[in-house]
């Protein structure tokens, strides 16, 4: 089974092109800006996407100030950052080397024929 994913409704693309095109532009960034993607790089950034995506939650919510933007502007900056946080979960585990559809399939999947 291989986990596909919609982009802008017409474009389909398999886990392992995402996550190579992703790992391009954090290569590009890393350039631009002078960061050394050490080993813990990975993991802290995966963090640092976490809080930014939890603080976007809270505002969404009502439960952190808005800083003046709009219901659609907290939703759609809650969603960036949901994509923040899957495009570093990639990133991570493609340093790590790790088989993302095998290891979804062997911990989420199996329990599809249980269900």
């Amino acid at each position: 089974m291989s986990l596909i994913f919609h982009l802008q409704q017409k474009h389909k693309m398999d886990i392992q092109t995402l996550t190579q095109k992703i790992e391009k532009v954090s290569q590009l960034y890393a350039t631009h800006f002078g960061i050394t993607r050490e080993d813990d790089w990975f993991i802290l950034k995966l963090q640092e996407e976490l809080g930014e995506l939890t603080q976007s939650y809270l505002m969404m919510i009502g439960q952190a100030r808005s800083k003046q933007k709009t219901k659609q502007e907290l939703e759609a900056d809650f969603h960036q950052e949901v994509a923040d946080v899957f495009a570093h979960v990639l990133l991570l585990a493609e340093h790590h080397n790790i088989d993302l559809t095998k290891e979804v399939e062997q911990k989420w999947l199996i329990w599809d024929k249980e269900i």
